[in-house]
């Protein structure tokens, strides 16, 4: 378990609650707001449970994702649920972590589908185009690169991605100077992804360079 795991964990049902500001060459397409809580589970476990909601409507069609996701205290999945709606209708995609395995299953008006990722390591469930997931991800970082998979449930992929802790770095937030802890996965689809977070573990910042876009926290109100 990692330091900011442990030091989130001792905060006994702490929730941390944000808005993520969406941007694509410096123009912003949508926000995300999140809300991640710890779930009490049994007499002595403890999961975490992160709910986010990012609307795309910039553009047409809207595109509106919702997903909510738990995760052990080992920092696995342990289930989803994610509604999807757009132009091709309405899709709920449900996970289930099972014996050495995490169970994807889609349901839409004409499709029911169902698909298997073995779990032979440490693993994330992240999306294309939901960022505060990412946070789960920066849980694995350590100063040595780690290997982890990926999985994507809306397009099925399954990623291997290294992640790494690259300890504390200068650089802006909502063009303020800013010290962060800075965290870099790579490996994927998306080219290489830029985290930046508190010393508290929270996400301030997300970078794409290959996509041209950028996720910036707000402050607080």
């Amino acid at each position: 378990m990692s330091a900011w795991l442990v030091a989130l964990v001792a905060l006994q049902g702490a929730v941390d609650q944000g808005i993520l500001v969406i941007r694509e060459d410096t123009v912003e397409v949508a926000r995300e707001a999140f809300r991640l809580a710890t779930v009490q589970v049994g007499e002595h476990l403890e999961h975490w449970k992160l709910a986010t909601s990012v609307r795309y409507d910039r553009g047409r069609p809207v595109v509106v994702l919702g997903p909510a996701l738990e995760v052990g205290p080992d920092s696995q999945p342990v289930s989803l649920e994610y509604d999807v709606i757009d132009s091709r209708g309405p899709e709920r995609i449900l996970g289930q972590q099972g014996r050495a395995r995490f169970v994807v299953r889609t349901l839409g008006r004409r499709i029911e589908r169902a698909r298997e990722f073995a779990l032979t390591g440490p693993m994330v469930v992240l999306d294309d185009s939901v960022f505060a997931l990412y946070r789960f991800a920066a849980w694995y970082a350590r100063p040595a690169p780690r290997i982890l998979a990926a999985i994507y449930p809306r397009s099925g992929r399954r990623e291997t991605l290294t992640v790494q802790d690259l300890g504390l770095a200068a650089t802006t937030l909502n063009r303020n100077p800013a010290t962060l802890r800075h965290v870099t996965v790579t490996g994927g689809a998306a080219g290489d992804v830029h985290l930046w977070l508190a010393s508290d573990g929270r996400l301030m910042k997300i970078e794409m360079p290959a996509r041209h876009l950028s996720v910036e926290r707000l402050p607080a109100a």
